[in-house]
């Protein structure tokens, strides 16, 4: 909490206003109050990481305000001061919802250590909210396995960028692990220890996704009752991952811009702004080149995404990943579903690692998780497989018959030989692919390659 906010309510006025210096040179916001009724009207319109009362003050006492911030900001940390210190009473507030309790008279050392300690108890907590709720989503069948020269490359990439803020954009088929491989930046990085916060853009209307996004204030709209904090105040110092960026409204376009460019969001209804640490991961399975040409992308946003750009292939190009990433699902299936099914029949896996797989790594998990299921042995043999008789890579599917995609994969294929062959002489791989070095760096950054 970089500069957390505090409400310091005290009815003595020359402690508040000494606390109030003496917090505000540790780095925090302070606003002072001498009662609770001030307070409660304040937080009718206003959201504080910390809120620091006395226990008695004359009106609305200590305990009565704690209630009623527990009831409208439950985010909001609560810490209760007295000088009619006594266990019983510590014991009482923090039953009623309160983060600590601290007698006075206190040093400054004393304050300033309890409320980092409430700091890190309270990041650790929304962390944690945020992995489990991952771990219930997927118990960790996320896991990124590259067998295939692509997917190393792709994996390789990832590890070069993981260490800076630039942005990275993701692209490739619906399915193809994209969320995987910006986990896998996260975790690479120095962020780690922040939070990874994911948000499929076209899967909320334009009309929720703002607010999820950016948050909002008390009464910015008609269901607005209390402030809220938006997705890219929850990932400060770790990671927010946009899913599906092609899909967000011109409208949103222009507000996400802002944030990039920025560092600072504003929430709904608010005429502040709030400073945010976030680095900016970007998928998207569209064509964005062909977003902006028809107008639905704006170009200056497309470029600052678009810093580094990482594409995954589709599944089908990388069979090598296909055996092991069937292997990978048919434990953590069985274990999650209390199946004793430890192996895929030879003739299965041969058709596994054939077959066209249109929705990619999701199509290949769902078809392990169905065939976990409806085996009857020990091992998963073809006949349970979703997969037609005779379907094999010679097959072609709605998205191979594209000659736009498949000229772009011809021209990344020859661009890597020709790197490779030149060991990684850009002018001499230029010659050999018979076109200008400025159009030879012109693909490079388009296809994302090194």
């Amino acid at each position: 909490m970089r500069g957390a906010r505090i409400l310091l309510v005290d009815d003595e006025e020359n402690f508040r206003r000494s606390l109030a210096i003496m917090l505000h040179q540790a780095g925090y916001e302070v606003d002072g109050l001498a009662d609770g009724q001030e307070a409660l009207r304040c937080l009718a319109g206003e959201i504080y990481d910390f809120v620091i009362t006395d226990l008695r003050m004359p009106g609305i006492d200590g305990m009565a305000l704690l209630e009623e911030v527990k009831r409208i900001h439950p985010e909001s940390l609560v810490v209760m001061m007295s000088a009619y210190g006594s266990s019983d009473l510590a014991v009482e507030a923090v039953k009623r919802g309160a983060t600590d309790y601290i007698a006075k008279p206190f040093s400054s050392d004393e304050l300033l250590l309890l409320l980092r300690k409430a700091e890190e108890r309270e990041r650790l907590r929304r962390e944690n909210v945020l992995l489990r709720r991952e771990v219930d989503r997927r118990h960790g069948s996320d896991s990124l396995i590259a067998e295939s020269p692509a997917m190393r490359e792709v994996l390789s990439m990832a590890g070069k960028v993981a260490d800076h803020r630039t942005t990275v954009l993701v692209t490739g088929e619906s399915g193809c692990g994209k969320e995987m491989v910006a986990r896998a930046i996260h975790q690479m990085s120095l962020r780690r220890e922040g939070p990874f916060v994911p948000l499929n853009c076209g899967a909320i209307p334009e009309n929720l996704l703002e607010s999820e996004l950016f948050g909002y204030v008390r009464g910015a709209f008609t269901d607005a009752g209390r402030n809220k904090r938006g997705l890219f105040e929850e990932s400060d110092g770790g990671t927010i991952f946009l899913d599906e960026i092609g899909d967000l409204q011109p409208s949103l376009q222009v507000k996400l811009l802002r944030v990039l460019q920025e560092g600072e969001v504003r929430r709904l209804g608010d005429t502040r702004t709030i400073p945010v640490d976030v680095r900016t991961i970007a998928a998207t399975s569209k064509n964005l080149d062909d977003e902006m040409r028809e107008g639905r992308f704006r170009e200056d946003l497309f470029y600052r995404l678009n810093v580094v750009r990482i594409e995954i292939p589709p599944l089908r190009e990388r069979r090598e990943d296909i055996a092991p990433l069937a292997g990978h699902f048919l434990r953590y299936h069985a274990e999650r579903l209390g199946r004793s099914v430890a192996s895929i029949a030879p003739e299965a896996m041969s058709a596994l690692v054939e077959a066209p797989w249109p929705g990619n790594v999701r199509e290949l998990e769902n078809a392990i998780e169905r065939a976990v299921v409806l085996a009857e042995g020990g091992r998963v043999e073809a006949a349970l497989l979703p997969i037609a008789p005779g379907a094999s890579r010679t097959e072609t599917t709605p998205s191979e018959l594209s000659i736009k995609r498949a000229t772009a994969r011809i021209e990344a294929e020859l661009i890597r030989q020709a790197l490779a062959r030149t060991r990684g002489n850009r002018t001499q791989a230029s010659r050999l692919l018979e076109i200008s070095h400025r159009a030879l760096l012109y693909k490079l950054k388009r296809y994302g390659l090194d």
